[in-house]
């Protein structure tokens, strides 16, 4: 799975990654916007933290920043208004409903009495009342890839090539490894040295010494402090999590992650299985949900943590991505599951390379379709362009990689924070067919659990801070389809510049080469379109 995962290319990419926000300096631009077309000013000052941690809410005229305008929405367009409640289903890895930026917005199920060990509403589900878990106990599993390699080799292409990306993986993260291990030993050195765990960018400077070893660490560790900054030790620990979680479980053919769920995950008939714990066996593994979740919802202007997108919205928790590669009858049930209980956009920031059962997917899709649901979904963290067949990311809303099967899809790409040729995040995925519009998402403040926040970057996050908009024109304009919200946001967007860099190399291209609107989710100019839209 290419988004519930942080965001590596190499151990040193990684921590430069972190400080990759910088700004250059650069001049004035005319750019044309659907609803006005303002002088668009470039930032030239680094972002303040204030800033920083809302800055998908930020204006591009007023702040110089490519939000998506939902502050001045708020203020201008929103303020004497009154919206109704939308539920937003987070198909996802769990979220803390517990939260205390979130509990005042989770969906309860009203036809539900909880705690009876009754199916009270007949749906099917014992005691649903913030939703369901998909994935009972189960945390961790094997990518797709490594799931056909552990069938038979039955001579198709899809296991020839599964073979091929396995081994390349693999290899990576063997060589991932060997950096990791590289950067803790190097880490510990210094940690021994000055008898404590966690120490400064000053104490480290202060150390003279003639100990070839010890200098040698000093210099790397100073290095990576440079790049990371404080919480250094945090993001090696984290690059160690995701390697070491890539060979124990995702790559380890010998690891069954589903036996203890008790189903057939190759039988789609299959449904009485999971239970109601949303957030799944350990709380803490339910990070990406709960982060999603906040981009969208987390309550606004209560001084605690950020602020989500939209105001009126009811958060319902549906488990069905581990840490690994979600499995199609997962996704598939969980999509009807929120469609059936209200939902009216659904969040997917999930996806995968390989789909054995896709088309219990697509028919999930469908099936949203006729019941009038958006599904808002990530386009990916390859950087690659989708619009290849080799790089296709499952699900999407195309049989053929090209023409739409569904108009209730939208497909988003990340943004950096800096407008300008490099506006896109270099890891989103991209495509003139499959990707729709970018929303931001490098280095996005929300919630995670246990009552803290923290900065996620992906087109993980990129996808909820469109569903959020999204979310907010549905509340506001609730007689609009699915399928006009969903052109709205394509329509209504902020265009990115005429030539932008895309992908791990950087490579030029022009704005429509990014994706079919060519443009950047803009909520003020999306409430505006969706205004003259209604009265017609």
């Amino acid at each position: 799975m290419n988004h519930i995962k942080p965001i590596y290319y190499s151990a040193v990419a990684f921590f430069a990654l972190v400080a990759c926000n910088a700004q250059k300096q650069v001049s004035k631009i005319t750019t044309p916007i659907t609803v006005s077309s303002p002088l668009i000013i470039k930032k030239v000052a680094p972002i303040s933290e204030t800033d920083l941690k809302r800055w998908s809410h930020l204006d591009l005229v007023k702040d110089t920043i490519p939000g998506m305008s939902v502050d001045k929405a708020y203020s201008e367009l929103l303020k004497n208004k009154k919206g109704v409640k939308v539920i937003v289903g987070i198909v996802d890895s769990g979220v803390d409903i517990d939260h205390e930026d979130l509990k005042s917005v989770i969906w309860t199920n009203a036809k539900e009495i909880a705690g009876n060990g009754i199916d009270d509403d007949k749906n099917g589900f014992v005691d649903d009342i913030h939703g369901w878990n998909f994935l009972g106990d189960s945390g961790f599993e094997n990518l797709e890839m490594t799931r056909i390699l552990k069938k038979a080799d039955d001579g198709t292409v899809t296991y020839k090539n599964a073979k091929a990306d396995y081994e390349k993986k693999y290899n990576e993260a063997l060589e991932g490894k060997q950096q990791v291990d590289f950067l803790l030993n190097t880490n510990k050195v210094i940690q021994t040295y000055l008898k404590k765990d966690d120490y400064t960018l000053e104490e480290l400077n202060a150390i003279v010494s003639t100990d070839e070893a010890l200098n040698k660490s000093k210099m790397i560790m100073t290095r990576i402090i440079g790049q990371s900054g404080p919480k250094f030790t945090d993001d090696i620990e984290e690059y160690r999590k995701y390697i070491y979680d890539q060979l124990n479980y995702n790559l380890n053919k010998e690891f069954n992650g589903r036996k203890v769920v008790g189903d057939n995950p190759d039988d789609i008939k299959d449904t009485k299985y999971g239970n109601n714990i949303v957030y799944g066996p350990d709380k803490e593994e339910a990070l990406h949900g709960t982060h999603v979740a906040g981009i969208i919802a987390q309550v606004r202007n209560n001084n605690i943590g950020g602020d989500g997108v939209a105001n009126n919205v009811e958060i319902m928790a549906v488990r069905a991505v581990p840490n690994g590669d979600e499995y199609d009858k997962d996704i598939a049930l969980a999509i009807r599951y929120a469609v059936d209980n209200g939902a009216k956009v659904i969040n997917g920031s999930f996806g995968k390379s390989y789909s054995p059962h896709k088309q219990w997917v697509f028919d999930a899709i469908k099936y949203a379709e006729k019941k009038d649901v958006l599904f808002v979904h990530a386009s990916g963290n390859d950087g690659n362009d989708i619009d290849l067949e080799k790089n296709i990311n499952f699900p999407n809303d195309s049989e053929d990689n090209k023409i739409e099967f569904a108009n209730n899809v939208l497909t988003v790409g990340a943004l950096n924070n800096a407008y300008g040729e490099t506006v896109v995040a270099p890891f989103s995925n991209y495509g003139p067919i499959n990707v729709d519009v970018y929303a931001p998402g490098m280095e996005i403040y929300a919630t995670v659990p246990n009552n803290k926040f923290k900065y996620e970057q992906g087109t993980s996050m990129a996808s909820p801070n469109a569903a959020g908009v999204a979310a907010l024109v549905r509340s506001y304009y609730p007689k609009l389809s699915a399928k006009q919200v969903k052109q709205i946001l394509m329509d209504s967007g902020t265009p990115l510049p005429a030539s932008v860099e895309l992908g791990e190399n950087n490579e030029k291209k022009s704005a429509t080469d990014t994706s079919k609107s060519g443009k950047m989710i803009n909520a003020y100019n999306a409430l505006i379109l969706a205004e003259r839209l209604s009265k017609n």
